[in-house]
């Protein structure tokens, strides 16, 4: 089985992406390595920011990897927040904050089309690939569910009846735009 560093400090996203590659693939994450850098995403694209972590990790630590960047484009909001997803309403990343300012400045807009983006950068024997994922959906009128993280509350995708947060992680991660991101991935290899 192939080993590979998942460059990233989100607990959250690390959880997923095991249970997407269980059995196909190894994931080591940054403390496995002993890497516990603040790096930064500095970029003005996912895609940017998901090449930056990457290569810091293949420069500084010698491992090939990967790393992702994920942005919540609103259609509306002239695909804000994007690449800003995270730090939204401010660089504490606090999800609840960022949903609350996402859906203030929804409010009163009946067009509430958005899309989930997530972008892979993989740094893999000497070649740098890029992949993505995209799940299209709306943003709900308020929070619903428990489960998952981030946007995942307000996040209702095209074809179904419930938020991210109220689906099971197992059905979640069968349509999700880091799921079929990294379905590539498992491709790939």
């Amino acid at each position: 089985m192939k080993k590979i560093v998942f460059a990233t400090n989100n607990s959250h996203k690390l959880s997923e992406l095991r249970k997407l590659t269980d059995g196909k693939i190894e994931i080591l994450s940054l403390s496995d390595i002993n890497c516990h850098d603040d790096i930064p995403e500095t970029a003005d694209s996912l895609e940017g920011n998901a090449l930056i972590k990457a290569r810091w990790v293949k420069e500084r630590y010698g491992y090939d990897c990967f790393a992702d960047d994920t942005g919540l484009e609103v259609d509306a909001l002239g695909g804000a927040p994007g690449v800003y997803s995270a730090r939204y309403a401010g660089d504490q990343h606090d999800s609840v904050a960022n949903m609350r300012l996402l859906l203030k400045n929804l409010a009163g807009l009946s067009d509430r089309k958005a899309r989930f983006r997530t972008v892979i950068a993989l740094i893999y024997e000497g070649d740098e690939v890029l992949m993505d994922g995209v799940v299209e959906g709306v943003i709900t009128e308020n929070p619903s569910g428990e489960n998952g993280f981030g946007y995942d509350p307000v996040f209702r995708p095209d074809g179904f009846d419930v938020t991210f947060a109220e689906m099971g992680a197992d059905q979640k991660n069968k349509i999700s735009h880091r799921g079929r991101a990294v379905a590539k991935l498992i491709k790939y290899f």
